[in-house]
């Protein structure tokens, strides 16, 4: 992965945990925010190193819990164990495929706000857990499954834009006469 690549995982980071604080568009409609660093952490385990992975859920945890309730740090953590798992596992998983996809923006918008709320009441803070935190948790899940292709999408056409593909120049012509004879 290229150093634009590093770069651009970053700002997306940053812009997606600024706009989620910024930007009231689906909170207002859906009753519930959507977290997409879990989304964007999907695509960092699957295509980036395991330093970039560390740093993208240190960054990206203490970025969305300067502008959130959260205690300072809690979220990085969740981030990282979710990203190391599919790390682990990113040889066997089926990265172009749209439905592996959505399944594993699920999967990690379903366990990074479990693992929170867990690491919150092992501190000993009360929460407000009702039905509508059921309610909070499936919109996440299904906001994650929906972002997860996007940033796929996204940075592979970045990837495409501004990148390069290195030609691999063959000593073969498909035009060339081949003289065969004694």
């Amino acid at each position: 992965m290229s150093n634009q690549n590093t770069f651009m995982i970053y700002a997306a980071a940053y812009l997606t945990v600024f706009g989620q604080a910024k930007l009231p568009g689906l909170r207002d409609w859906f009753g519930a925010q959507v977290d997409l660093l879990p989304a964007l952490m999907v695509y960092t385990a699957m295509y980036a190193s395991l330093l970039n992975l560390a740093g993208l859920a240190l960054l990206g945890g203490l970025w969305f819990d300067s502008l959130s309730a959260n205690p300072l740090g809690i979220s990085i953590l969740p981030l990282f164990l979710v990203g190391l798992a599919i790390f682990t596992q990113r040889d066997l998983i089926l990265r172009d495929l749209a439905f592996a996809q959505i399944i594993l923006g699920a999967a990690t918008s379903a366990v990074v706000p479990f693992i929170t709320v867990l690491l919150l009441l092992s501190t000993g803070r009360q929460l407000l857990l009702d039905w509508g935190s059921l309610w909070q948790w499936l919109v996440m899940i299904a906001g994650g499954a929906v972002a997860t292709p996007v940033f796929f999408a996204l940075f592979n056409w970045f990837d495409h834009a501004f990148g390069y593909k290195i030609r691999t120049e063959s000593s073969f012509r498909p035009d060339r006469e081949i003289r065969r004879g004694r």
